[in-house]
């Protein structure tokens, strides 16, 4: 399953802090149709995710109804993101 989306990259301070963009809820809802297929536990669904010409592996979080992607520092550093920017994310799930 390949999903793309467009939001904003937050902050979370939390002990160990990260940057994340949050998936929109249709993407959610087609998330939540696989999760039992594919999570590895605690409802972690594994991806590639893409934004611009970066791609990394990671796993989606659920957070509040909704999943999160995790932004690594080097996808940030080679796309030349900030905090709030607005990012076009590219996700595949193998299913």
């Amino acid at each position: 399953m390949d999903l793309e989306f467009s939001g904003e990259m937050w902050f979370w301070k939390g002990p160990a802090p990260w940057h994340f963009v949050t998936v929109p809820d249709d993407e959610c809802g087609a998330l939540e149709a696989v999760a039992a297929q594919v999570t590895y536990g605690w409802g972690m669904i594994p991806v590639t995710a893409q934004i611009g010409d970066t791609r990394w592996e990671t796993s989606l979080f659920p957070k509040d109804g909704r999943y999160i992607v995790p932004v690594k520092v080097r996808v940030q550093r080679a796309e030349g993101l900030q905090l709030g920017d607005v990012v076009t994310v590219r996700l595949a799930v193998d299913v």
